[in-house]
Formats: structure tokens, C-alpha cells, sequence
């Protein structure tokens, strides 16, 4: 089954909304009850709850920039990539259910790290995953909706390679 314009944005819309809810809400409670770089043990040391404010994006590229360019490559260029995005996943007519849903992930932890920057000019990130060898650096809701996009993204290029591949 199709989708038609209006439930494709329908659709994406509330999948994008839903990601930034949940990013805005988890955020609100750690501003709330998480003092700055204080650290809470939820499983371990495997699993950490830790505030800090990133003034610049992923793992703090940019955060020297002066505050114009900030302005300009960490809230006016990526709204725009975001929206352009938005506009060409639900206006292809090919565009894949999974790939609509993919991008919506990817526009919602966009648009939720984006509105940090917005109004509190720094990104609150909270969580930190620690097992063996591996490690990530601090995280929020944001990143793992982008995350999980990419990863849909990924899987659905992988399976129409595959379904292309096995009829070729």
C-alpha cells in the first residue's frame, strides 16, 4: 500500500514530534534533577546518567566556533537541511515506508538538539554507555533518534540490495 501526500506527512509529522517530545521531555528532567557533571550509577558503571551542556555538535566539533558561525553551522544550516530533507521524503513518490520513518527519526533528534541550541546557546547530554572496550561519548535522546535513523536506513538499504541482487 502507497502512501498519499497527506498521510505521508501525516505520518512523518508525528513520528518527528513524538522524537522531539521525547527528547525535550528527558531533558527537562535532567535539567531539572541532575546537577552539572554530577554522575548517577544506573547499572554499574555501564550505564551513567551524567549532565553536561555541549556548546558545540557531535563530540564538541565547533564549540570554538565564534557565536555567528555557531549561529549559522549549528542552527540555520542544519534547520535547512532538515526542512529540505522533510520536503523530499514525503514529496517522492518512492520513498519507502522504512525510509520515511528513518528520516522522521533523523529530522526529530535534529530539530531536538537544534531547539537546545536555540534557547540555551549549548545541547544537554546526559547519558554514557561503558562496556568492556567500548564506549560512547555523552548522549541524549536526540542522538539515538538519529541514530536508530541511520541504522533503518542502513538495514532498508541492505534488504533492497539484497531483493534487487537475488532477482538480478
Amino acid at each position: 500500500m502507497k502512501f498519499n501526500l497527506f498521510t505521508k506527512t501525516l505520518f512523518a509529522l508525528i513520528i518527528i514530534l513524538s522524537n522531539v517530545a521525547c527528547d525535550q521531555i528527558t531533558k527537562v528532567k535532567v535539567r531539572k534533577e541532575i546537577s552539572l557533571n554530577e554522575v548517577i550509577s544506573v547499572i554499574n558503571d555501564n550505564f551513567v546518567l551524567t549532565k553536561v551542556e555541549n556548546t558545540g555538535a557531535a563530540l564538541s566539533l565547533g564549540k570554538d566556533l565564534s557565536p555567528t558561525l555557531k549561529v549559522v553551522f549549528l542552527q540555520i544550516m542544519p534547520l535547512l537541511v532538515l526542512f529540505f530533507l522533510f520536503k523530499v521524503i514525503v514529496s517522492r513518490k518512492d520513498t519507502s515506508r522504512l525510509n520515511v520513518i528513518a528520516f522522521s527519526f533523523i529530522i526529530g533528534g535534529g530539530i531536538g538538539n537544534i531547539y537546545d541550541r536555540i534557547l540555551y546557546n549549548s545541547v544537554t547530554d546526559f547519558m554514557y554507555i561503558k562496556v568492556g572496550a567500548f564506549h560512547t561519548g555523552i548522549f541524549n535522546m536526540a542522538d539515538v533518534s538519529v541514530v536508530i535513523g541511520t541504522v533503518l536506513i542502513v538495514v532498508n538499504t541492505l534488504i533492497t540490495e539484497t531483493r534487487k541482487y537475488r532477482l538480478g
